[in-house]
């Protein structure tokens, strides 16, 4: 019947028989697509610890550069002390020093329990369990270390351990989160470095690596992720 139709209208046939047929072709593509950024995502939701906030960042930086600031204020105070002073600096430096760690961990818990509620997410699991114990294990043997340096009077490598040390530990745990968090540990790493050639520019170096870092690295991920 088609070949007695005129060439014209032939022709018309065929081009909007193609033109469906290449629309219903995209439509199943994409619907393909979609369905596999779907499977994606609930694969990364399962693997991946997703709750963290860019807002813990942002605070923790400001809690490092707040207590950065009191160790600075209270070394230029007492920079011509005695021996037994000395000693007394180190332990209260050392209480600032676990300050920060402490107000730094509240935010984090405070934030991403904030975050896992709004999405329905629960915070205690598997996956939060390997973040952990792959987070803790740098940071556990870089806290040692650094409490032996100070015990021992070799402070002046303290600033760059904990920053290698942290910036590993961000490293080995960024397979578990968002990737960005292994650009941070590579960037505390290399700050870390810079800290042990430049002694006398520790704790400059120290505030940049946990204090600045943390602040971009929040402000980047709040943006990023939070206010999606």
């Amino acid at each position: 019947m088609l070949n007695k139709l005129n060439p014209v209208i032939y022709l018309i046939y065929l081009l909007s028989f193609a033109s469906q047929s290449t629309f219903n072709i995209e439509n199943i593509m994409e619907k393909h697509t979609e369905d596999l950024k779907a499977i994606r995502e609930m694969m990364e939701k399962s693997s991946k610890f997703l709750s963290l906030s860019g807002l813990s960042g942002i605070m923790a930086g400001v809690t490092a550069i707040a207590g950065a600031l009191f160790a600075y204020l209270y070394l230029l105070r007492h920079h011509s002390s005695a021996e037994f002073l000395l000693k007394q600096d180190l332990l209260i430096l050392t209480v600032d020093a676990i300050l920060v760690l402490v107000i730094s961990l509240g935010f984090a818990i405070y934030f991403s329990r904030r975050k896992a509620k709004k999405k329905n997410q629960k915070l205690l699991s598997t996956v939060v369990l390997n973040t952990m114990y792959n987070l803790g294990i740098p940071l556990a043997a870089g806290g040692i270390l650094s409490i032996i340096m100070i015990s021992r009077g070799q402070t002046e490598l303290v600033a760059a351990t904990t920053l290698i040390f942290y910036g590993l530990a961000l490293v080995n745990v960024s397979k578990f989160t968002y990737g960005e968090v292994h650009y941070l540990g590579i960037a505390e790493i290399i700050i870390g470095l810079l800290a042990a050639v430049f002694i006398h520019s520790g704790l400059i170096l120290w505030t940049i690596g946990f204090g600045v870092c943390h602040v971009i690295y929040g402000i980047i991920m709040y943006k990023k992720y939070d206010l999606n």
